[in-house]
């Protein structure tokens, strides 16, 4: 009987350590998935902010080329606008004219290139260049009397700043 018990007791005592050993497993499992979940999620989490930043990226480099682009194309704009404003006798030639810098500024637009307001604006130096300075009482302190030269931007982005005279 003594000898039972005892055999009893040695299969209690190796369950025992075999249900401590699987616990041990098991948790250490456990602490495994853990870790790599929060692998995973640290690499998704990686993974978007890199997306974000090269579309970012990319638009930015849109915008860099477009601006490159109509900075170019610029001194034909201001030649048509002159041609447009030119006194002329034929009528249906200044009428072409003006169709086709109309054509040339929604195309602009469409690219999303906008003039810098002006004239009766307060002056900023990163939007527009003074040429000159005059006194004008009619007029407030920085405002904008005059333009030379239109300027454009892109979102807000100046591509060119335009020229003008501010008053006071």
């Amino acid at each position: 009987m003594e000898e039972k018990n005892e055999k009893d007791l040695n299969e209690n005592v190796e369950t025992t350590a075999e249900k401590t050993s699987e616990n041990a497993d098991i948790e250490a499992l456990k602490q495994e998935l853990e870790e790599t979940t929060d692998r995973y999620k640290r690499l998704m989490a990686e993974f978007d902010n890199y997306k974000k930043r090269s579309a970012k990226e990319r638009e930015g480099l849109y915008n860099s080329l477009i601006a490159d682009i109509i900075t170019s194309l610029l001194p034909t704009l201001d030649n048509l606008e002159k041609a447009a404003n030119a006194k002329t006798e034929d009528e249906n030639y200044k009428q072409g004219v003006e169709l086709v810098l109309k054509q040339f500024t929604d195309t602009l637009s469409s690219l999303g290139v906008k003039e810098i307001e002006t004239v009766g604006t307060t002056f900023n130096p990163e939007l527009h260049e003074a040429v000159s300075s005059v006194q004008d009482d009619e007029l407030g302190e920085k405002e904008i009397k005059e333009e030379f030269r239109k300027g454009y931007k892109i979102g807000d982005k100046v591509i060119r700043h335009s020229m003008v005279v501010v008053a006071n």
